[in-house]
């Protein structure tokens, strides 16, 4: 039995499913497995089960995990304490983030440190909210959009960062465009309006998509869908192709050339909050210290 074997076991009896818990681990599946079976093997008898998709732990497994989490977290403290003595000559940030900061704000933040101190290795994980909630044993910070959950290792730190408003996209010659343009209103669309046109949604189980909904439900305005397409990218080129108007976060609409128009929701913009999650809050190593200041715009 290794103390590698023990917080993997760790790891398996907090995501209850192996998959998850390798991402988690950054390891490969088999390399999770085989650990699993080393340590069934010192203790003679299951630890856990297949139950579905998922694990479900045996008694003796519900007993060792205890053992085996308490270790894990024993394990980051020292980590953390280790990268606070060393500063920040050397080490390494592993930074999370949600799919919208990582790919419009993450990008910037990195480079910004990156500037600060070359000498700290950066490693980043992307994924939704939900992943990178499951990531946080393995990261040492992360950047998520939408509601956290409750279910959040312990000594995880939550803070407040910023907003995002979630904007409606049309072509400049679309013909509802033209009308809210030359209106009084430029700028804003009402939500009732879009009832009357065909919509371009994100791909089942996008945060936009559900915010969408919500609003349209709430409004009691019809959505007539037209297409269903993944990313925020393929959202943009189907509205860019005709399919109708779309719904994506106004950060992503920053560097486009002007052949999309963008309007904020009417009576209500849309919007939603972004937050920083801090695994080991009670010790967190200069790194995040530093890190985290450049979140707030606060580092020199």
């Amino acid at each position: 039995m290794t103390p590698d074997q023990l917080i993997t076991f760790a790891a398996v009896a907090e995501h209850r499913n192996i998959s998850r818990a390798a991402v988690a681990l950054h390891l490969s599946q088999p390399a999770v497995s085989g650990q699993l079976r080393q340590l069934q093997d010192e203790f003679g008898e299951p630890l856990y089960q297949r139950d579905g998709r998922g694990v479900r732990l045996t008694p003796a497994g519900e007993q060792l995990a205890s053992y085996a989490t308490r270790l894990r977290d024993t394990w980051r403290q020292a980590h953390a304490y280790r990268d606070a003595l060393r500063g920040l000559e050397s080490g390494t940030l592993r930074v999370g983030a949600s799919t919208t900061p990582a790919s419009y704000l993450l990008p910037y933040l990195i480079a910004g440190f990156h500037r600060r101190y070359p000498d700290v290795t950066l490693h980043t994980t992307d994924g939704n909210t939900a992943d990178i909630v499951g990531a946080l044993a393995s990261l040492d910070i992360a950047m998520v959009e939408g509601p956290v959950g409750v279910d959040l290792p312990p000594d995880t730190a939550v803070q407040p960062w910023r907003e995002d408003e979630i904007v409606a996209i049309m072509p400049r010659s679309h013909p509802l465009a033209q009308t809210v343009e030359a209106g009084a209103a430029a700028g804003r669309v009402e939500l009732a309006a879009l009832g009357d046109h065909p919509l371009v949604l994100r791909e089942a189980g996008s945060g936009v998509r559900q915010m969408v909904e919500r609003a349209f439900a709430r409004a009691g305005v019809p959505m007539r869908v037209a297409l269903e397409i993944a990313g925020v990218e393929g959202v943009k080129e189907a509205v860019r192709a005709g399919m109708g108007i779309g719904f994506v976060s106004a950060m992503s609409m920053r560097h486009e050339s002007g052949a999309l128009c963008l309007f904020s929701l009417s009576p209500e913009p849309l919007t939603r909050r972004f937050s920083i999650l801090i695994p080991h809050a009670s010790a967190p190593s200069r790194v995040v210290e530093r890190f985290l200041a450049l979140t707030a715009g606060d580092a020199d």
